[in-house]
């Protein structure tokens, strides 16, 4: 099975403006990032890996520049959408951690509001985006069905039965999650009463001074507020009792001469395993008992147990309601996907005279305009309408087309400048020199590129879409209409939540109280008033990964997040990361100089030096077989317990990217470099399918190198332990 590719970077080249001249920073680089996996970025400082990280994120100096390629997400080039736009995504769809926590703190606000406040700014703004996204889809869905049965007749359902299943699923559907909602509410409530208790009983251990009567006052007015009749079925009577209880042992212990509060104690452990308990029960599926009550709105299941109401109402909904909805959608999903399937045949063949009209050259800036808007009418009309998983590339594919046309069009007019005005720097150079003067400075590289390129890179936009669309119709045979119909109808379920999913400020205080408690912060309760000065610097980066968590993020960039701490607290950091990845399924970009620190967490390896990634695989490809000399260089700098030899320091320092190498960057503090080094990039050679290192010394032709002596005993200790690069 195909992993769902989370992010998709393309060709990416960044530049920063200086007075010195133009730094080039990230040159040309692609990754993919995928679904619940980390990807490690590695490098020496000024290597690029942070300037993507922060490229991603929208967050980028006011001097760069983005010279080429596409950051994909969900259908979107981050590197180019608005910032309103990118302003929905940065920290809610992509959050990110920074190596200094203090950078993201602010140091007069208390812990706990710089917690919720990103919560309580993004509910609204997702209650607005949920409905706009729920409406859409569903009206998406009911055109296609009602074009599906336009050309596929049938006799028992009508254009206005389509409407009403749709009017009915918007329906019931809010119905359900109102009912939910109020059931998480509820639930909400029980966990702040056990955690009252717990701090109560905690202070009366401690023999803290307390005034535990207006302490139980308050957790009893808590306990009336658990009042959704799902959450208590048939504990009404019990936590009533429990109420009776509390109040009968504390009037019974302010009788008592010092205030004996035994009583209380015992009553208050009793509520907190019934409220544990409650927590604990299966819970009602109001999806289900949504629709029932929308069609029977006087009935109350309630007072049956979770497992009985969610089979009563599950039968009732697939009899009456989904049974046929669902016949319906896979009616649309069909015939959504047969027309997409017909629709890219033809884009293939438009894509295809695209590509034959751009190799051909000598055309003009209006026949160009005009092919690129023919090619794209027929890209877009080959995106499924219904798909919930958007294809990039697709969607993508008229922005990045026109920006490569119009690259081509600007380096016509920019190249003859370009050569011209290096040519007149180069003769006052070489004239000054000629006159024995002293010269310090440098001639700034030309910057150019050649017309035949630029039609290389225009082609390989119109290329990459054409081999997508053709492995889509290769396997078309293998679509599954009944899986598109699941994702189209828990998108829909997803975006009715969040319409009516409301945050209080207080239900966003126990999250982050919660979100505290995950990442590892000690009386959580108690530190949620207290300010930034008064935690540790590991302390301040758990908070940091709380509110990075706080808006349920797709994915999670770590910036060097371990760097300022001890070494004992990275550990602990790391491992938080790596459990917290585990738990909501996050996708990890994460960035370092250090290859040692990802050894326990990273699923795939990219190496970067001087702006490109010069190895790029999976991580026991990286640590078990690397290829690249600068990987080995940083691979025989980290230490271990067991490594008795010297270890390798670097030599040199990295090139001044004003002015980039001709060859291999890398070759200048390279041992094992080659005359070719010096005078041509090499190309990525593919190691295996996961692993590719650019490299001459993969080229069939060069001296067979071997890998340095600490590298190979590492490896070889590691094998015999039988364990793994993690290890």
């Amino acid at each position: 099975m195909n992993k769902e590719i989370k992010l998709s970077v393309n060709d990416l080249k960044i530049s920063f403006r200086t007075d010195a001249g133009k730094v080039q920073a990230v040159r040309n680089i692609s990754f993919d990032l995928y679904k619940g996996e980390t990807l490690a970025i590695v490098g020496e400082s000024g290597s690029g890996k942070s300037v993507t990280s922060k490229a991603i994120m929208g967050i980028s100096a006011g001097n760069s520049i983005y010279e080429g390629g596409e950051i994909l997400y969900d259908g979107q080039d981050l590197v180019r959408i608005p910032e309103e736009e990118m302003h929905k995504l940065r920290g809610d769809k992509i959050a990110m951690i920074f190596q200094d926590p203090l950078s993201s703190l602010n140091p007069i606000m208390r812990i706990g509001k710089q917690i919720t406040e990103a919560m309580l700014l993004k509910n609204k703004a997702n209650r607005k985006e949920g409905r706009v996204t729920f409406n859409k889809t569903l009206a998406e869905l009911s055109g296609m069905i009602k074009k599906a049965l336009a050309e596929t007749p049938n006799a028992n359902v009508s254009a206005a039965d389509v409407d009403k299943y749709i009017k009915t699923f918007d329906e019931f559907n809010i119905q359900a999650i109102k009912l939910e909602n109020s059931y998480n509410d509820a639930r909400t409530k029980a966990g702040e009463t056990i955690a009252a208790i717990e701090n109560l009983l905690f202070l009366i251990e401690k023999k803290q001074k307390v005034d535990v009567a207006s302490e139980v006052g308050r957790i009893r007015r808590s306990l009336k507020e658990i009042n959704d009749k799902y959450f208590i079925s048939n504990c009404e009577e019990t936590l009533k009792a429990h109420d009776a209880a509390l109040e009968g042992a504390i009037r019974a212990a302010k009788a008592t001469k010092n205030g004996d509060f035994t009583k209380t104690v015992e009553v208050l452990e009793a509520l907190k395993e019934t409220a544990n308990q409650l927590l604990e029960r299966t819970q009602y599926n109001f999806f289900r008992i949504g629709y029932y009550v929308y069609k029977k709105p006087e009935t109350d299941f309630s007072r049956m147990s979770a497992e009985e109401a969610n089979e009563i109402t599950k039968k009732f909904l697939d009899e009456n309601f989904m049974d046929s909805f669902i016949a319906l959608m896979k009616i649309a999903v069909q015939y959504s996907f047969d027309k997409t399937i017909e629709n890219k045949k033809v884009a293939i063949e438009a894509l295809d005279n695209a590509i034959k009209f751009f190799k051909a050259g000598a055309f003009s800036a209006k026949e160009a305009e005009e092919a690129c808007k023919n090619v794209n009418k027929s890209v877009l009309a080959a995106i499924d309408p219904l798909a919930i998983i958007k294809d990039n590339v697709a969607y993508t594919f008229g922005g990045a087309l026109q920006r490569e046309v119009e690259k081509y069009f600007f380096y016509v007019k920019n190249n003859p400048k370009e050569e011209a005005r290096f040519a007149k720097q180069t003769a006052k150079r070489e004239a000054l020199l000629a006159k024995g003067k002293n010269v310090d400075w440098k001639v700034i590289p030309k910057s150019v590129v050649e017309l035949e390129d630029q039609i290389k890179t225009i082609v390989s936009v119109l290329t990459r879409v054409k081999e997508r669309f053709q492995a889509d119709v290769a396997n078309a045979q293998s679509f599954d209409a009944d899986k598109r119909c699941v994702e189209i109808i828990d998108y829909l379920k997803e975006k009715a939540s969040q319409v009516v999913y409301t945050l209080t400020k207080r239900m966003a205080k126990e999250k982050a109280i919660k979100l505290m408690e995950e990442v590892g912060i000690p009386e959580a309760r108690t530190r949620y008033r207290q300010y930034p000065f008064e935690f540790s610097g590991g302390m301040r980066q758990r908070i940091v990964i709380a509110i990075a968590l706080s808006a349920n993020p797709d994915i999670l960039i770590c910036d060097e997040p371990t760097t300022a701490l001890d070494v004992t607290i990275q550990a602990q950091i790391l491992e938080l990361i790596n459990r917290l990845k585990r738990e909501h399924n996050l996708s990890i970009i994460f960035i370092t100089h250090d290859l040692g620190v990802v050894a326990n967490m990273a699923d795939r390896i990219a190496v970067m030096y001087a702006g490109k990634i010069v190895e790029y695989g999976t991580a026991e490809e990286v640590f078990y077989n690397p290829q690249h000399p600068y990987t080995w260089a940083l691979l025989s700098s980290m230490p271990d317990l067991d490594t008795n030899e010297k270890l390798d320091a670097i030599p040199g320092t990295p090139p001044n990217m004003i002015y980039p190498p001709v060859g291999d960057a890398f070759a200048e503090r390279n041992k094992y470099a080659m005359e070719i080094d010096f005078e041509m990039q090499p190309p990525m050679y593919e190691v295996s399918p996961t692993h590719y290192a650019a490299t001459w010394l993969l080229h069939p032709n060069a001296p067979k190198v071997e890998i340095p002596k600490i590298i190979t005993e590492r490896i070889r200790r590691m094998k015999e332990r039988g364990g793994n690069h993690g290890e």
